[in-house]
């Protein structure tokens, strides 16, 4: 008896065991809940140098709607305007229609050689100073300090019971914030729009449902991420951290922590010797400026968007304690290694991806300013008949029609002559126009598209083949502007 109580006691302890061992207290989560971040106000060259870069960002983005430019009577004067209602593109003298996109898609490829450029030749600089989230983060953490203060002042609001003053505070934080967000889809609104119309109609409740639309989700979008999400944009959902790995070397500038003159580091005081020991002393401000939160000194991060904000941290103790500046500083990894060796610091910006980016962004550069200073403003495309391929006339002859599309992209009206190159003995008729002086004017008018139903006849087409290839020209016949497009005449023949 005894024994057979033993071993129901270790058997039911075996099943409290297992029981506890799948217990949802004690299984470990996926998820780790997010730590606060608290940045400290710092003074120095980089954050001045970030103030300067946002303002003229900032200035740029909701000043530029505003800029007008004279296009002549008949187009928008918007300086820069995304005109979706007619297909259109304006940037100053530039108008780039939609047969055009090739443009747009060669100032996306000029914005990624930049990035990629610009990040192998100084690490995430593009993150620290100039990627919309850093400029409204740092925005936000500006109204942020000034309503609740610094770093310990905000720690301290945070954990403090709500009253009056706790929630006059938020409050008031909180309402800058989402004007701010609404004066940023406002601004992005006016891209699209004519700016004083529908920045009037927007005030009035007159604009389209569409602009009040997205209106609510650029304010969502910006008061989401600036406020609230911050570093967990650029750890979580920016894909660039992970891609940035294959840009940089080891010759590359980053904002690094120099080991190499900061070890071994501690507590110092004052009076005390500086042998045998780094110039690290272990204050942690590096810690407590960094907008991600991470510790410099345990070297590259995905989560470091390199804003240089820990190097003026650390210049301001290194003066306090006698130091030279510039433990923390832009660095490559390649001239700590060469210093602790004993060898010279080197910086090389010839390197083969240097020079293999510059080198396809000058010629994809060069592409797109030659197509830019050469590009025509008088285009056409023909559409011939397919149903049917042609028509056999009572004459005998054989007749093919044509859509043509004229594209006038000058600020002016044109008269254009229509004439088939390559095609003997053909008899040209206009839908609707009656010729003058044995031809055809066609008028285009400005800044738009206008078809043509035009027919092409031969009478004897016994010495053709049962296709020929030909072009149709129209020619400005007042300043003789010529284009035209190759094309094809059915006779109609079996071979």
């Amino acid at each position: 008896m005894p024994e057979l109580k033993i071993r129901k006691n270790v058997a039911n302890g075996v099943e409290r065991s297992r029981a506890k061992a799948v217990t949802p207290s004690t299984s470990q989560s996926l998820y780790a809940k997010r730590t606060q971040v608290y940045p400290k106000r710092v003074n120095g060259t980089f954050r001045k140098l970030k103030w300067f870069i946002l303002i003229v960002l900032l200035g740029i983005y909701y000043i530029t709607p505003w800029i007008r430019w004279d296009r002549g009577p008949l187009a928008p004067n918007q300086a820069v305007l995304i005109d979706f209602e007619n297909a259109r593109f304006y940037f100053f003298f530039i108008e780039i229609w939609p047969q055009e996109i090739y443009y747009l898609t060669g100032l996306l490829i000029l914005a990624a050689l930049g990035l990629f450029l610009a990040t192998a030749l100084f690490g995430r600089v593009w993150c620290g100073y100039a990627c919309p989230q850093t400029i409204w983060t740092d925005l936000f953490m500006a109204v942020e300090r000034f309503f609740e203060g610094d770093r310990n002042a905000r720690i301290r609001l945070d954990k403090a019971k709500w009253s009056a003053s706790k929630v006059a505070k938020k409050t008031a934080k909180h309402a800058v914030w989402i004007y701010i967000s609404m004066l940023t889809g406002g601004a992005w609104i006016l891209y699209f729009h004519d700016a004083p119309t529908i920045a009037r109609d927007l005030l009035l409740g007159h604009a389209p449902l569409t602009a009040y639309t997205f209106l609510a989700i650029m304010t969502f979008v910006t008061y989401a991420l600036a406020g609230f999400m911050r570093e967990q944009v650029c750890t979580f959902m920016c894909p660039w951290p992970r891609i940035q790995a294959a840009m940089i070397d080891d010759e590359a500038l980053n904002v690094v922590y120099r080991h190499d003159r900061g070890e071994p580091r501690g507590a110092h005081k004052k009076g005390e010797a500086w042998d045998g020991r780094g110039d690290c002393i272990g204050c942690r401000q590096c810690i407590a400026v960094c907008p991600t939160g991470i510790v410099i000194r345990d070297g590259a991060q995905p989560e470091c968007i390199g804003c240089a904000l820990c190097i003026d941290a650390c210049d301001e103790i290194m003066v306090k304690i006698g130091r030279p500046k510039g433990l923390i500083y832009y660095d490559t990894d390649a001239n700590i290694e060469r210093r602790l060796r004993g060898e010279k610091d080197e910086y090389n910006l010839f390197r083969p991806r240097i020079l293999i980016y510059s080198a396809v962004f000058l010629a994809v550069g060069a592409v797109m300013l030659y197509s830019l200073l050469n590009r025509s403003e008088l285009d056409m495309n023909v559409l011939r008949d397919r149903i049917p391929n042609f028509v056999r006339l009572s004459d005998g002859s054989i007749r093919n029609g044509y859509t043509v599309k004229i594209l006038n992209k000058a600020t002016h009206e044109r008269e254009l002559t229509l004439e088939a190159v390559g095609l003997d003995g053909v008899k040209i008729s206009v839908v609707g126009l009656k010729k003058t002086d044995g031809s055809y004017t066609l008028y285009a008018p400005a800044d738009q598209v206008l078809d043509y139903k035009a027919y092409l006849a031969i009478t004897d087409v016994s010495k053709m083949p049962d296709s020929k290839v030909f072009f149709l020209r129209i020619t400005d016949t007042k300043t003789g502007e010529v284009t035209q497009t190759e094309t094809m005449f059915i006779t109609g023949k079996r071979k």
